[in-house]
């Protein structure tokens, strides 16, 4: 089990691992520590082939209120001396960025329980989970812009107009504004938003649900989804389509959910 100090994981049920970043003091804040024990985190989980969803959520009153900026920022950051103030602020850049992608690519989907403010780097950790859940008290934006930067920040300014439509992205990437659950549902943004202290028992319901399908079926469909989101044609979407599906006869799990259904039964599936 990995030993992490800003990140908790624990598996809630079979199949399912729950991740919950642990600064709840600075309302989870993203630091140098909290990226890698996060990496960490999801590597465990790529490799351990028994899970089958992640459910992310936050300690405390948030899920992520993105940079540590009490810490220091950019004033507060010192350079090692074998690298230059660039090339060091870049590799750090790197090391965030490199983490939603590991997100964005994991092997199993992962949803993401908002609970609290979800903004700045934290908003762009919900983005690049498979699927938003809400709290009531759940509040997002895409506040670099307020911070002295632009909303171009760690694949925020290409996930968001793929979700929530391009004309509603740009207005909400040039205010940085705060908006609240509801408006997030309305948008599209969350899947559904439930009572405060049912976020996480709602998103280990959408685990659930993932974890109940065949385990073939769901990575390519997260793949797939991840690569027909820039298919320049429906055609190009389709023959992706088509392969993925004809590779998926040969698991023998069609067979086998035609039988279940006509004995009645949950179907047995085969591994990947």
């Amino acid at each position: 089990m990995l030993d992490a100090s800003t990140v908790t994981v624990n598996t809630p049920e079979s199949g399912i691992t729950q991740i919950t970043l642990s600064r709840p003091e600075r309302l989870n804040a993203i630091s140098p520590e909290l990226i890698a024990d996060l990496h960490g985190a999801l590597e465990e989980v790529e490799r351990d082939r028994s899970q089958r969803a992640v459910v992310l959520t936050g300690a405390g009153r948030g899920f992520c209120s993105g940079a540590d900026l009490k810490a220091g920022g950019e004033q507060g950051f010192a350079e090692p001396p074998e690298q230059s103030r660039v090339g060091a602020i870049y590799d750090m850049q790197l090391d965030l960025a490199n983490l939603m992608l590991k997100i964005y690519e994991l092997r199993v989907p992962v949803i993401a329980a908002v609970n609290g403010p979800a903004v700045g780097g934290g908003f762009a950790i919900a983005l690049h989970c498979d699927v938003r859940v809400a709290a009531e008290s759940a509040r997002f934006g895409s506040v670099f812009i307020k911070v002295g930067l632009s909303s171009l920040d760690v694949g925020n300014s290409y996930l968001l107009p793929r979700i929530v439509g391009a004309g509603r992205a740009r207005e909400l990437m040039l205010t940085g504004r705060i908006f609240d659950a509801a408006e997030a549902d309305r948008i599209g943004l969350v899947s559904q938003v439930v009572p405060d202290g049912q976020v996480v028992e709602a998103a280990l319901d959408v685990a659930r649900q993932i974890a109940a399908n065949n385990e073939y079926g769901v990575w390519m469909t997260k793949l797939g989804a991840n690569a027909t989101l820039d298919a320049p044609s429906l055609r190009h979407a389709m023959e992706l389509e088509n392969r993925t599906q004809v590779l998926g006869t040969f698991t023998g799990n069609m067979s086998e959910a035609s039988q279940a259904f006509r004995e009645g039964r949950e179907p047995r599936w085969n591994p990947l």
